[in-house]
């Protein structure tokens, strides 16, 4: 951890060495999502490839950039992707771009993720607001010895999901007219896909959606006190649930075909998580 802590505050350095830029607000991409970037108004793009062993995905569909700047006049740092821990990185690793984030200012983090969706009322493709998650399946990042500077040894899970962010989302929604499920989502290993018995068993645990990130990454910015929300986009439904083979092509497929609301919903959510900002 403390090796760690050390690596992002060099990134952060890095960073400030080529901008004094504070984003507001954080925003992570998931698999099929990063159509979003395009809406950004950018005051520095930095590539992961270029800081020094940063953990760089491989997966389709996910970028491998930050990038600062405006999302109609609010300020942002935006991830075009992330990495997973299936990928061989541990899990300390697997949070560090979304703690970078933090370091860098964003006190507010939006994250979001492709995901399989456990219920049935969730016709893919579509929207879930995340409520709340499970993490028993993963290993948690925040094992080994603490730093105080990320936060306390044992800190309090009990409102991951900020109550205030979600209901700004919920608002977007409805002012936008857009469908909106709410959930808990659970976050397994991968890289492979469930079983229909392990779905059966999420289902029997509360799980709404299944995915292989977000909950951690959610867990870790929660731990430094950044205010943290999520939306997945149900992009197919779990295994068992219908006869389909399950593969990665339907899960960008289907973040094509809701980008667009994905993109209207995000952005004017920001835009209430900002006002609300001003005025505290």
């Amino acid at each position: 951890m403390k090796e760690q802590w050390q690596r992002i505050e060099n990134y952060c350095a890095l960073i400030r060495e080529k901008t004094d830029f504070v984003p507001e607000i954080g925003i992570v991409l998931g698999s099929g999502l990063k159509k979003l970037a395009e809406r950004i108004k950018p005051v520095l793009r930095i590539p992961f490839k270029d800081l020094p062993d940063f953990p760089v995905s491989e997966v389709a569909g996910h970028g491998n950039e930050y990038i600062l700047g405006y999302l109609n006049d609010v300020p942002v740092a935006v991830m075009t992707g992330r990495v997973h821990m299936y990928e061989g990185f541990s899990a300390t690793d697997a949070v560090l771009p979304v703690r970078l984030l933090v370091l860098l200012g964003c006190k507010k983090i939006l994250i979001t993720n492709a995901a399989g969706g456990i219920d049935p009322a969730m016709t893919p493709p579509s929207l879930m607001l995340i409520t709340d998650h499970i993490t028993s399946f993963v290993p948690s990042p925040l094992r080994g010895k603490n730093i105080r500077s990320y936060g306390e040894r044992f800190p309090d899970m009990s409102n991951v999901y900020n109550t205030m962010l979600c209901e700004k989302i919920r608002i977007a929604a409805g002012e936008l007219n857009i469908p909106l499920f709410e959930g808990v989502y659970l976050q397994v290993p991968g890289p492979q896909y469930e079983t229909p018995a392990e779905i059966r068993m999420y289902a029997s645990f509360g799980a709404s959606a299944v995915g292989m990130s977000t909950a951690t990454e959610a867990l870790a910015a929660h731990h430094m006190g950044a205010k943290v929300c999520g939306i997945s986009c149900i992009s197919n439904a779990a295994a068992g649930l219908n006869k389909t083979t399950l593969n990665h092509k339907e899960v960008q497929e289907a973040g094509d075909k809701i980008s667009e609301s994905f993109i209207a919903l995000a952005t004017r959510a920001v835009e209430l998580l900002h006002h609300e900002s001003t005025k505290d």
